[in-house]
């Protein structure tokens, strides 16, 4: 008799937990797979003593390694972020290992209850977008780190709502994708429109761009910037991929193609065919809609870049900013040929581009944004050294709200609802939940950059140089970031923006 009532004592105590895990809004992995999701999470705690004699180790996974995936999960959790014993980096022999020089007299940050705390530590462009070509609705970004381009369609709906009230609590920008922007995108936060080949959102029957009805988007949704992308890291060259699974009738109405088919953007534009017409392009809308207007691209050919940068010293026309993206970069789908190996990784990318704007002058009139694998605080503070004025993230916010990295965002089957348009995965995340999770993750990453400025000795990361950097080259030697690229000069922004972002935060700290 005792089997049998131990038999349903274990029933029982299953279906609780069942019952618990499909109920709890916490864990989007234990909606979706309810007991057997805590295998994953008994792992996970264990496995740092698993790892002394199995598997790999802290540092060797990719695209993220356990490390950097730890920082952002305790980032978003608001839990423990700190690590114990020293380093486990082999710092003297690793190649192009980062070392940031701390000043002898670092810069104080204010601490909770002292003049000055801002518990969002809100880092506001060190630059006007918009600014030089003095657009109608030019404006400072309030911050430094906001979210890149990753369409709905290639996430799903809860997942792009979570992001976008994630946004708005941490008072950032969300960059809507090439997908268009769709109700999702409209829980509070400003957008950054991207627009791609397929012209998703202001596309006439034919596939062609249509002025007309991006104004009319323009006008109903909280746009503040426009981004027409020329290519992305994963896949430049190729255009953008949403596989046939993830092109529901919700995602087919957005865009305007088919239900249940591949929908392919095409590999290069049709309104612009070089960088004159897309600089009369860009300037068309800016004028339409007053709206500060920039490009995104991976890096390939530089003849384009050279071009682009004689056009804009030469004539009245200009783009408001540049979003760079690397090789490495890409948050969903790409054939892996591209993925490993077109485009140039974001570092040597960036320092060619800004190298050839910064010899034809016109560097200090456009806000830099990179892009590619950047948000961590090590990451963040060499991009800000090359040049960068704000970093767009995707992958690290995509981990914030509960991606795992398993790697299955071109299935459709992405288990934790993250990179999926599966119903019953996508019941598993809860966007107001993550929202707060994507809110946390902005502002630690945002602390720990300010917190490396001030150890760097200045107040603002746009105001990083080469100085303050240096990358050791494994053989016991290094160099900085101007002999590596070929910088003349510190890459900073100009004198009167330089004063103006000072006074701003020395304004703040005195509040």
């Amino acid at each position: 008799m005792w089997f049998w009532w131990t038999l349903i004592a274990i029933g029982s105590l299953l279906v609780v937990i069942v019952v618990y895990d499909l109920v709890q809004r916490k864990h989007a992995i234990l909606r979706n797979f309810p007991i057997i999701g805590h295998f994953r999470y008994l792992l996970e705690m264990i496995g740092p003593e698993l790892r002394q004699y199995i598997v790999t180790g802290n540092d060797e996974e990719r695209p993220f390694s356990r490390d950097q995936r730890r920082w952002v999960y305790a980032s978003a959790k608001q839990q423990n972020r700190y690590f114990g014993f020293g380093s486990d980096n082999e710092m003297e022999t690793t190649d192009n290992y980062l070392i940031l020089k701390h000043d002898a007299f670092p810069l104080h940050l204010p601490h909770v209850g002292e003049l000055g705390y801002d518990p969002k530590y809100e880092i506001p462009c060190a630059k006007i977008l918009g600014g030089y070509r003095r657009r109608a609705k030019a404006f400072r970004p309030a911050s430094v780190v906001n979210l890149s381009a990753m369409s709905f369609g290639s996430l799903s709906g809860p997942a792009v709502e979570a992001i976008n009230r994630g946004c708005l609590i941490a008072g950032c920008l969300h960059n809507s994708g090439e997908g268009g922007i769709s109700r999702h995108h409209l829980h509070g936060a400003d957008l950054i429109w991207q627009i791609g080949t397929g012209y998703f959102g202001c596309r006439d029957a034919a596939g062609k761009f249509d002025l007309g009805k991006l104004k009319e988007t323009v006008a109903r949704c909280p746009v503040r910037a426009i981004e027409i992308k020329l290519s992305q890291g994963a896949k430049a060259g190729v255009g953008g991929i949403v596989p046939a699974a993830k092109v529901t009738k919700e995602v087919s109405q957005i865009r305007g193609v088919p239900v249940g088919v591949d929908c392919l953007s095409p590999a290069t534009h049709s309104a612009f065919d070089g960088p004159d017409s897309l600089l009369d392009f860009v300037e068309r809308i800016a004028e339409e809609t007053g709206l500060p207007v920039g490009i995104k691209s991976a890096v390939g050919q530089t003849g384009f870049w050279a071009e682009l940068a004689r056009l804009m010293a030469s004539t009245s026309r200009a783009v408001d900013f540049i979003s760079i993206d690397g090789g490495e970069g890409g948050s969903g789908a790409a054939p892996l040929a591209f993925s490993d190996h077109v485009a140039l990784p974001f570092k040597v990318g960036f320092a060619r581009v800004y190298r050839m704007l910064a010899e034809a002058g016109v560097q200090e009139n456009i806000v830099f944004v990179g892009a590619a694998k950047l948000g961590l605080p090590d990451a963040a503070m060499f991009a800000f050294a090359l040049g960068c004025d704000m970093i767009a993230v995707a992958r690290e916010p995509m981990m914030a709200i509960g991606c795992i990295q398993a790697q299955r965002c071109h299935t459709g089957h992405c288990p934790t609802g993250v990179a999926t348009q599966n119903r019953w995965l996508m019941r598993g995340l809860d966007p107001t939940d993550k929202a707060a999770r994507l809110a946390n993750y902005i502002v630690t990453l945002r602390k720990e950059i300010m917190m490396l400025s001030r150890t760097c000795g200045v107040i603002h990361p746009g105001l990083i140089t080469g100085e303050h950097v240096e990358i050791l080259n494994g053989r016991y030697g290094s160099s900085s970031i101007s002999e590596l690229f070929g910088y003349k000069d510190n890459a900073l922004p100009g004198t009167s923006d330089r004063d103006a972002i000072e006074a701003e935060m020395k304004l703040r700290e005195n509040r």
